[in-house]
């Protein structure tokens, strides 16, 4: 899709003095939200959303600091102040309960807002979580030589000057399973989204997360021990780096987990197996509704 078009379906919401670039499609049917992945934007859902649009309500949105939404320079990017924002821009949104679906860097967003629900802060009632290939279990990802780099707090600003288009396409291309199922174009479009509003400024920050999933990971992991509401994990089973066995150890401990293995795919399920993601999902919400 081309970013105009995406562009267009959207609005920019303030949140929190910031302003975010949402989706919203309002129809009287159960509301799915999702949580986007880094170094990507909500776009990574454009291929899904035909799927779903006809019998759900959708939402998606940019985190701060990604696609079209803020790229603040004196902003920490904590985890746990993007879930502040999400959760903000869903009530004012006015959204009453959503089926909250979320992939990579939105999978450990997603567990912050169980911490809260569990504390009781729950502004919008989660029906349903689907967590589909994101390193929460940090111990037991793979992560890239280049992500190592990145997130390092002193050299990442560094390696972020030497990124450009071509090794960009590179490193997502090494994530793909089918390579014949990579669509340049789609980067490319990913491309300019993380340069869009001097985002290159801001990434290395951005790129800090994964030293919070240490930081943080009493916090978050224990809660997935307790999670009382239906749950799909839903993996692509040869991700190089959120590896298959991130996925076995959550439906170990999330309690009446549900584990839908999705073969032959890389990283990004949603770009590379739209229809077969999006299905899944479609039963899953269907069934916990």
């Amino acid at each position: 899709m081309d970013l105009n078009n995406w562009k267009n379906k959207g609005k920019l919401v303030e949140v929190n003095k910031h302003k975010l670039f949402c989706i919203h499609q309002k129809k009287d049917k159960p509301t799915i939200a999702f949580l986007h992945g880094y170094p990507s934007t909500s776009y990574d859902y454009y291929k899904i959303i035909p799927f779903l649009e006809n019998d759900f309500s959708i939402v998606v949105h940019d985190h701060l600091g990604f696609g079209f939404s803020d790229k603040p320079l004196n902003y920490s990017y904590s985890l746990i102040e993007q879930a502040e924002m999400a959760i903000e821009l869903w009530r004012q949104l006015g959204l009453k309960e959503i089926h909250l679906v979320a992939h990579d860097y939105g999978t450990t967003i997603a567990n912050e807002i169980i911490v809260r629900k569990q504390m009781g802060y729950e502004p919008v009632k989660i029906k349903s979580l689907t967590l589909s290939n994101g390193s929460m279990h940090i111990e037991l990802a793979k992560l890239k030589v280049i992500q190592k780099l990145l997130k390092h707090p002193f050299y990442g600003k560094f390696v972020v000057k030497l990124m450009h288009k071509t090794t960009f396409i590179q490193q997502m291309k090494s994530i793909w399973y089918d390579k014949s199922r990579f669509d340049e174009q789609e980067m490319e479009n990913l491309w300019t989204l993380l340069l869009h509003n001097n985002g290159k400024e801001t990434l290395h920050k951005v790129s800090q997360y994964n030293n919070e999933r240490v930081k943080y990971w009493h916090r978050w992991i224990p809660a997935l021990y307790k999670l009382d509401m239906p749950t799909l994990i839903l993996w692509a089973q040869n991700d190089p780096i959120a590896v298959k066995a991130i996925a076995e150890q959550l439906n170990k401990e999330i309690p009446n987990s549900t584990y839908v293995k999705i073969d032959n795919c890389g990283h990004y399920p949603m770009l590379e197996q739209a229809e077969i993601w999006a299905n899944e999902i479609r039963k899953f919400v269907e069934l916990s509704a």
